[in-house]
């Protein structure tokens, strides 16, 4: 296991590492996030023009993942975790400054709250560092939905004029100029795609269900929407589910092995304008799940839920997943 410290622009290029894509679209992906991370805007225009469909697909993570990248501590991928060398290095002044004077006597808990934010940032990276099989899941899952958002924004872009105004009204999307018909294009595909569209409309319980449905009028005008949506549920809930108990068990392995280290209380003071008693309190699916495990299971949780990993159904109600073991 690697450690590494990369500069910003270094770690905005890992992030597109992290955006998982088949071999056609990944070089792709790779070329947009070097060019966001060089603050390129004539080769992101360029993408934009030779792939829209990959550029609408991808561009989306760009902005999402570096939009959280100061507050983004680590990063595993492919046996190195990755300490974000540009926040890390800078929290304590920035701290100190929002505190104010006098500098000196606050220094020790500043000091001490960045201590245990670093230990929480490794130990977060350690444990997914064990997760190798639910890495490979979430990622052939990804990699799917990616696929499916591509065709979608294939359709989509070669929708006639008349359909995309008449669905952009039905829609009720923001209104955009007659010039600029790519960007009511951009506005159609980033409500219809199943990421936000069922979501929205059906909520988290997506991810438990195991057909779908859709507005009678936007299925005429886009006869192919019901097969993507369709498509689309069993690879966004193979990934849901490996994502949150990859997270659920990072969360408890952070409130269990951090619980009474003074550094990480001082950071949650100190950082996060919090204590621990909140921080525990917290809601989190995955964590609450693997909790529900490690109550039966005990020391033999976190391996258990990487050979046989929970799906979405399993993830809400823990006692399904219990059952399933014991047959």
């Amino acid at each position: 296991l690697d450690f590494k410290f990369p500069e910003l622009e270094d770690l905005k290029r890992l992030k597109g590492e992290k955006v998982f894509a088949d071999d056609k679209s990944k070089e792709f992906v790779r070329e947009l996030f070097n060019a966001v991370a060089k603050e390129d805007n004539a080769k992101i225009a360029e993408l934009m023009k030779q792939d829209t469909a990959k550029y609408l697909v991808y561009s989306t993570y760009a902005i999402q993942y570096i939009s959280k990248i100061t507050t983004t501590y680590g990063d595993y991928l492919d046996g190195t975790i990755y300490l974000n060398k540009f926040i890390l290095s800078r929290y304590p002044q920035i701290i100190l400054h929002k505190q104010g004077e006098p500098f000196e006597s606050r220094f020790e808990n500043v000091n001490s709250g960045y201590t245990g934010g670093i230990k929480m940032a490794v130990l977060e990276e350690l444990i997914h560092s064990t997760q190798e099989k639910l890495h490979q899941m979430n990622k052939e899952a990804a990699m799917q939905v990616n696929k499916i958002n591509e065709e979608l924004a294939g359709i989509i872009l070669e929708l006639d004029t008349e359909t995309v105004n008449m669905l952009a009204e039905y829609c009720q999307l923001q209104t955009v100029p007659d010039d600029f018909p790519f960007a009511k294009r951009a506005n159609l595909f980033f409500f219809l795609n199943p990421d936000h569209f069922l979501i929205e409309q059906i909520g988290p319980d997506v991810m438990t269900f195991t057909h779908v449905e859709m507005d009678p009028k936007i299925k005429e005008a886009i006869p192919q929407l019901l097969d993507i949506y369709k498509r689309w549920l069993a690879p966004i809930q193979h990934h849901h589910a490996a994502f949150t108990a990859m997270e659920g068990m990072a969360g408890f392995a952070i409130e269990n092995i951090l619980k009474d280290d003074q550094d990480f209380q001082n950071y949650l003071t100190t950082f996060m304008g919090t204590d621990f008693s909140s921080y525990q309190v917290r809601k989190s699916m995955g964590k609450d799940f693997t909790k529900a495990v490690y109550e039966k299971l005990g020391s033999d949780t976190f391996k258990k839920i990487i050979e046989i990993p929970p799906n979405t159904r399993e993830l809400k109600d823990p006692q399904l997943y219990l059952d399933k073991l014991s047959q």
